[in-house]
């Protein structure tokens, strides 16, 4: 009786093992492999599946997007510039058969293949290409990696470079050369500068001749904005007492124009004029 229970028991036991390697749960982001005695059999959608134990072999592939930070490398550019690059990939699995059966260890072998990629792709661009135009060379190591493990059954959705480090001796002719550009530009707009100052100076003196009296208002103007801090001193300039006589005989004119309709070209030309002295007049 005793036997008989033993048996049972370790049937059981038995029938328990067999159910717990025959049950498989495949995850929603994963996809399973199915090998029968060495033979593909087919990819296994998620949920629950039964295998045949011993005979059956289910391989779990993850179809999430992995992050991969590729390692900096040095690279010598096309202008012969040492510099280390660092990036980041980003992939996944878009066919989990391909993965296990094209390739060995996908994620090891996508990483070598990025890491070759980068120096190729850098290698042939210069210096300043490599700074300025890191968008066409993500595009460019992107294309090349996506192209060569879609054999694998792997997408490449993203590369980045991460970061370009210089040497001392590069970064410090980069910044002489920066200093100088920005001297540069500020030499050109000083020049536009005097250039346009020179022009409205043109302008004015051009006004100036037009209207003498334009000059000295200027240096009455001038005298205004000097007195503003409230300077003991006045400077007064050499033509100015001149200048205001002449104010003054100018005002007089206009008032006689303006009183005095005709001139006296006409008055002449109209009328007699006065009689000669001396015609009717005794000595």
């Amino acid at each position: 009786m005793r036997v008989l229970i033993f048996l049972v028991v370790v049937v059981a036991l038995l029938v328990l093992l067999v159910l717990a390697m025959a049950v498989k749960v495949v995850r929603q982001f994963e996809k399973g492999v199915l090998f029968r005695f060495g033979r593909l059999v087919g990819a296994r959608s998620p949920g629950l599946r039964f295998i045949i134990p011993v005979v059956d072999v289910l391989h779990r592939v993850s179809l999430r997007i992995v992050t991969m930070p590729i390692q900096s490398q040095g690279i010598i550019t096309r202008d012969n510039v040492s510099v280390d690059v660092s990036a980041v990939a980003y992939f996944r699995v878009v066919d989990a058969v391909k993965s296990v059966i094209a390739i060995e260890n996908v994620h090891a072998a996508t990483n070598q293949i990025a890491r070759t990629t980068l120096r190729k792709v850098v290698g042939q661009h210069t210096l300043d290409e490599t700074l300025s135009e890191t968008d066409r060379i993500n595009v460019g190591i992107r294309e090349i990696l996506d192209g060569t493990t879609a054999e694998w059954g792997v997408e490449v959705t993203l590369v980045e470079l991460k970061d370009i480090q210089l040497p001392d001796s590069m970064k410090r002719a980069m910044a002489r050369q920066a200093e100088a550009e920005r001297e540069k530009r500020a030499k050109i707009i000083n020049a536009e500068g005097e250039s346009l100052a020179a022009a409205a100076l043109g302008d004015a003196s051009d006004t100036m001749m037009a209207h003498p009296l334009a000059l000295q208002l200027r240096n009455l103007q001038s005298l205004v904005e000097i007195g503003v801090d409230k300077n003991t001193t006045v400077v007064f300039p050499a033509p100015l007492m001149s200048t205001i006589g002449e104010l003054g005989s100018f005002l007089a004119r206009e008032t006689a124009a303006a009183a005095s309709p005709q001139k006296p070209a006409d008055i002449t030309k109209n009328g007699p004029g006065p009689a000669p002295r001396g015609a009717g007049e005794s000595v």
